[in-house]
């Protein structure tokens, strides 16, 4: 029989889910489109390719803002989709366990609106348990949470970054900050607008930064399409790293002095440690390449790059269900 133990990494730009025996199962967009205020007509990846082109009657509603749940009731009709969804392929999640990751230094509240999403969707848990993400996210790197001596952790998401000290089992400091890969594809929007007066969505900076943005010495380019500021009408431009560059290295200081304040908390036995086993960064930003040398010179540290950076958190998530770790739940 199939197990039906379930992982879930909620994050503010997509929902991972993992099934122990079988690994990654969903991986979309945390994205819903709705008509007329009350039915769903998209989730996901397919919700995520209506934005920015739907008319008023449908509205594209993102339930998480900021590592934080914020509106229950879309949060419950977007898991009940899901479910529905998996169920066709994986069967019933009645009676079901589930492990959910949440940010270690979101409120008691803000982490029981995940434990009541899960309670309250139509599959009837059997049960649910919380995990601080900074210790999944060590499993997922291959760090030994319970042995780990010193260790700092950088997870950068789309709107947040976490960063947290570890140390021998126990998350000494945690802290959320409000940036992430939004931050940088808002400074691609304003590098089109003062280099080509011409105005670019959400989506399209985003594939620009998957596809072009480098912090090395490399050059790409790419044509992306906008429209024109002062005659309204569409236009076209290429754009390169080169361009790019200085742009998305100044959002980038906001990163760094946000891990500088961290270490500024951290008790300075602790911190000898950090200098020695160094940071490892994680998340979809850690990907952008060049990101571990920035670091490095901003910090003066040693930077590790997560083998797997996008799916630490789901990694890590699989490593307990599999019985490989013991983390104390929330």
């Amino acid at each position: 029989m199939a197990s039906k133990i379930f992982g879930i990494d909620f994050g503010t730009d997509s929902i991972k889910i993992c099934r122990k025996g079988a690994g990654l199962i969903y991986f979309q967009k945390t994205i819903l489109a709705v008509k007329n205020k009350k039915t769903v007509i998209a989730i996901g990846n397919e919700a995520f390719d209506m934005y920015g082109k739907v008319p008023e009657k449908i509205e594209i509603e993102f339930p998480i803002k900021g590592g934080v749940i914020t509106s229950i009731d879309k949060m419950l009709s977007l898991m009940n989709c899901i479910f529905l969804d998996l169920s066709k392929e994986y069967g019933k999640f009645r009676n079901s366990t589930f492990y959910a990751a949440v940010s270690a230094d979101l409120t008691d509240i803000e982490k029981k609106a995940f434990y009541d999403v899960l309670d309250g969707s139509f599959i009837n848990p059997k049960r649910i348990i919380l995990y601080d993400k900074p210790a999944v996210d060590a499993l997922g790197c291959q760090l030994d949470y319970g042995e780990t001596a010193g260790t700092m952790l950088v997870n950068i998401g789309s709107e947040t970054t976490e960063i947290s000290v570890l140390y021998s089992g126990s998350i000494v400091v945690s802290k959320l900050f409000k940036y992430g890969g939004h931050d940088i594809d808002e400074a691609i929007i304003n590098a089109v607008r003062r280099n080509f007066n011409i105005l670019i969505g959400s989506k399209t900076a985003e594939q620009s930064k998957r596809r072009v943005v480098t912090l090395n010495e490399v050059d790409k380019k790419i044509r992306i399409y906008g429209r024109d500021i002062v005659s309204g009408l569409p236009k076209d431009c290429e754009i390169s790293s080169e361009l790019l560059r200085s742009h998305v290295i100044e959002q980038f200081a906001t990163l760094i002095e946000a891990i500088k304040s961290v270490l500024e908390r951290t008790p300075p036995e602790i911190s000898a440690e950090i200098y020695k086993h160094g940071i490892w960064i994680t998340g979809g930003t850690a990907k952008i390449p060049g990101i571990v040398d920035l670091i490095e010179d901003g910090t003066g540290l040693k930077v590790h790059l997560a083998e797997d950076p996008t799916d630490t958190v789901i990694n890590g998530l699989l490593d307990v269900m599999e019985g490989r770790y013991h983390l104390e739940q929330q």
